[in-house]
């Protein structure tokens, strides 16, 4: 009797330990996981480094060679400011005009590349060619196409510029067309409205937002862009930088770069301003 009472007098008293737990982020199979894809992506990389044709003496001599460029271009001759603001003005003016003349081809491709307005499937694949063609060509290609065309000069920077446009201002107003509310469609839909009332006061007031907000971020984008199309002959600020460079007049070319960096800033402020006073 009293070696059970001991017994259980021992088992009383005996102490439980906690156990211990240990988190971790990702389980082992998720480590591998991440470990073979970057092992991946390092091999992928090391092997286009292999297959591209670098002639590494000259890439270990850049920041010589940049130290000297700049040495080249000090003092900047300021004598030639002139005749760059000239050319900067005819710069923005291709970017603005080029932006309106987008907007006025982006927005009826835009209505037929939304699901919801598109008239017909057909039309709707139409739309979505247009889109992606106008978008995957880069503006520099459609420059030399319309340099081609029209010859060198600000009409070729304008369509160029206009044409890469499309798709970036289309794509953005369809896809806000398609996120629309459909209470407002469908309750002008029930009261008999025809189809272009629907659009015009139940679709319309709800993609403004989204359409003034694209405009002005694709008119600072069109900005950048028409700096160097004159490189193409394509118009703008582009061509006297070109001949600066192709006659080694680096103190002339500095002055221009320093007027690119100076619209490039005041379009970036002017376009954060206008989208603080529309939205």
């Amino acid at each position: 009797m009293k070696t059970d009472m001991l017994a259980n007098t021992g088992t009383m008293t005996k102490t439980h330990t906690l156990a211990t737990y240990h988190w971790e982020r990702y389980t082992f199979a998720q480590r591998i996981g991440r470990f073979l894809a970057f092992l991946a992506a390092a091999l992928v990389v090391s092997w286009a480094l292999v297959r591209v044709d670098i002639y590494w003496p000259w890439a270990w001599d850049a920041p010589a060679q940049i130290l000297d460029q700049f040495q080249r271009m000090y003092p900047p001759d300021w004598s030639v400011l002139p005749r760059v603001l000239e050319s900067l003005l005819e710069t923005v003016n291709i970017a603005i005009i080029a932006t309106a003349l987008s907007v006025v081809m982006a927005v009826p491709v835009a209505f037929v590349s939304a699901r919801n307005t598109t008239p017909h499937p057909v039309l709707w694949w139409l739309g979505r060619l247009i889109l992606v063609a106008t978008r995957s060509v880069n503006t520099i290609v459609w420059a030399l196409l319309f340099v081609a065309i029209f010859g060198p000069g600000v009409v070729a920077g304008i369509c160029a510029i206009a044409f890469r446009s499309i798709g970036f201002l289309g794509k953005l107003i369809a896809e806000g067309i398609e996120e629309c509310d459909p209470r407002p469609v469908e309750a002008m839909t029930a009261t008999g409205a025809s189809r272009a009332k629907v659009i015009l006061y139940a679709i319309v007031p709800q993609i403004l937002p989204t359409f003034y907000a694209v405009t002005v971020l694709r008119w600072d984008i069109n900005i950048r862009e028409s700096t160097v199309l004159g490189l193409v002959g394509a118009g703008g600020i582009g061509m006297i930088l070109s001949s600066a460079v192709d006659f080694l007049a680096w103190q002339q070319a500095a002055v221009i770069l320093i007027s690119i960096l100076g619209v490039v800033v005041l379009g970036e402020l002017l376009s954060a301003w206008l989208r603080r006073r529309v939205l």
